[in-house]
């Protein structure tokens, strides 16, 4: 019929059915000119059990006859298996090739009538095709209908619009719920299109009325996002946030991560040698005197509901000037020995290096978004005041919130981006189970921050263990993760494993393939293999997210981030390198900051 889906002419037939597996069939082809049409990650329909059902699968291989025997063993050709056949064994089979053969993956079942329904796909394969089955080339004309038929199985207000199929002006649908409530990767090597892409992403989830997003710039890339350094005519779809550096200690856009905020972990991580044979002492006495100065806090102020629940780990405001002082009376204190004179204290000179390193963190300037000690900060509603800055969603800010930590110090940077999730992924546990509303982090640079664990140092696995908490229990909480990085073989495997949606754009690295290759359905697996020839911003997308795994054409961002590769021949020809520029860039340095 004229409106079918799937095009059974004879220009469109390609063979039969000639072996079946769990996952995977083998296509003897009738012709040798239809398979001149046909490569890898084109679709076929296999007929089913009535003459409106097909099973929908995804070209792996296509394989030219060359007239000698071939052993097909789970529809792989024995050419391409490393070691010894096993000739004898049940699931091999041999094929005398005097035919052009293709190797396809099952990926859904289509019907063009199914009960009150027309034109319904649904994913997997609700049986096996029979042998001798005849299978068809989907062609750019069914294809678009087909992918019609799968835009429309999503619901209109879940709708995430990807890009386009292929060379069909068909669009790419995910399910934006899904996307999001089971995690998400974005993977691909350098210029390949990923700050594009998530720009993209952005601007889908800009047009929901109250979408919550917190993204962590670590190279202050996405800024051109927000109104401050839009220079576009297209309206702005995020706020700006910067942690504080020396240079802009009093910006509007400075936010600080207060030394309190730590919790005693992620401050002694900070500060503390393990190596040192005095660290045990160095522990307890920093314990003891930050839950004495907190209580001081409760009790000057008059904080009567915490006077029962009061935890070293609770986010109270203290002193540091004042922490200082009580580790250095400890450090050079003396106690009555058995004569008149006194003898050292119990604690005397085991603190000194503790104190040193305290004095050290302090002093570099670089860190005065830990301890800068305003204040305000120490006003007990402050705190609050600071998460609805970065959690609200409502009418007069925007939902995505920007935060830029490229002027943080890296040996300190895992544990600043580590106790900020804590703390926000804690007041999201905490809100009432009604009033809670989602949020995603998108985690930029991921490897830098969120490493595999053989290579994660104290520092890194403080960040770590946040991350992985968000990656197994977040989806209960309303908490997701969308991890972006351009070397997977160096993010957490823990954190991957639990995405399960996955764009990977192109990856020219092998161990970077073989993380990829991971993650992907055994039936998909071998897809992997065209990922180091993908064109820039062309992806491979799979998951829950999406129906039909397809090779994909995303769509570029009205904002483009300022990530954009330079002409290195075309601007080496026509812009000078000037001297003052350089001087400027010497001075930042000194400061600290790119503010004039």
């Amino acid at each position: 019929m004229k409106d079918n889906v799937i095009s059974t002419n004879d220009d469109s037939l390609i063979g039969r059915v000639a072996n079946v597996d769990t996952d995977r069939v083998l296509i003897i082809a009738d012709s040798s000119e239809i398979i001149q049409e046909l490569t890898v990650f084109d679709l076929v329909a296999i007929e089913g059990n009535t003459p409106q059902e097909f099973l929908v699968g995804i070209i792996e291989k296509v394989k030219r006859s060359i007239g000698n025997p071939k052993i097909i063993q789970n529809g792989i050709d024995a050419d391409d298996i490393s070691g010894e056949v096993d000739e004898a064994a049940d699931e091999l089979l041999v094929l005398a090739v005097d035919h052009d053969v293709l190797q396809v993956a099952l990926i859904g079942t289509f019907w063009e009538v199914l009960g009150s329904k027309k034109k319904v796909f649904k994913r997997g394969a609700q049986y096996f095709p029979r042998v001798e089955k005849q299978a068809f080339f989907i062609r750019k004309e069914s294809l678009e209908k087909l992918m019609s038929a799968v835009d429309n199985d999503t619901p209109e207000e879940t709708k995430l619009i990807l890009g386009t199929y292929g060379n069909t002006n068909s669009r790419a649908v995910a399910n934006g719920d899904k996307l999001f409530q089971r995690h998400a990767a974005l993977l691909g090597s350098t210029g390949s299109g990923k700050s594009w892409t998530v720009a993209s992403l952005l601007e889908q989830a800009a047009k929901l009325k109250y979408n919550n997003i917190v993204l962590y710039d670590l190279h202050g890339e996405y800024k051109t996002l927000s109104a401050d350094f839009n220079k576009s005519t297209t309206p702005p779809i995020a706020d700006y946030y910067k942690i504080a550096s020396p240079g802009n200690l009093d910006d509007k856009n400075s936010i600080f991560v207060p030394h309190w905020l730590l919790n005693k972990d992620e401050m002694l991580s900070l500060l503390l040698d393990r190596s040192d044979s005095n660290a045990p002492n160095q522990s307890a006495r920093f314990t003891h005197h930050v839950r004495e100065l907190k209580q001081e806090y409760i009790t000057e102020n008059k904080i009567q509901q915490l006077d029962d629940c009061l935890t070293v780990d609770a986010p109270i405001p203290y002193s540091i000037v004042k922490l200082i002082e009580r580790l250095t009376e400890d450090d050079e204190g003396t106690k009555k020995g058995a004569g008149v004179k006194d003898i050292k204290g119990d604690w005397n000179g085991k603190l000194t290096r503790f104190i040193s390193r305290l004095n050290t963190k302090i002093e570099d300037k670089r860190n005065a978004f830990l301890f800068s000690e305003r204040e305000e900060h120490n006003e007990y509603s402050w705190l609050e005041g600071y998460a609805s800055k970065i959690l609200k969603s409502d009418s007069k800010s925007h939902g995505i919130k920007v935060i830029d930590f490229s002027e943080t110090p890296s040996d300190i940077l895992p544990i600043v981006i580590g106790v900020l999730t804590r703390f926000l992924y804690s007041v999201q546990f905490w809100r009432n189970e009604a009033e809670r509303t989602p949020i995603a982090f998108v985690c930029d640079e991921a490897h830098i921050y969120l490493p595999t664990s053989d290579s994660s140092d104290a520092d890194s696995k403080i960040s770590l263990s946040i991350f992985e908490k968000i990656a197994k229990e977040g989806r209960k909480y309303g908490v997701s993760l969308l991890v972006v990085s351009q070397r997977p073989s160096d993010v957490n495997a823990t954190i991957l494993s639990q995405c399960n949606n996955i764009i990977s754009l192109r990856l020219s690295n092998y161990q970077d393939q073989q993380v990829v290759h991971r993650l992907m359905p055994d039936s998909l697996s071998s897809l992997a293999s065209i990922l180091p020839i993908l064109d820039t911003g062309e992806a491979i997308v799979l998951g829950d997210s999406v129906l039909l795994p397809s090779r994909i054409k995303l769509n570029e961002p009205k904002l483009k981030p300022d990530s954009a590769t330079r002409a290195f021949w075309n601007e080496w020809s026509s812009i000078e390198s000037k001297e003052e520029s350089i001087k400027n860039a010497v001075e930042s340095l000194r400061r600290q900051s790119r503010k004039r």
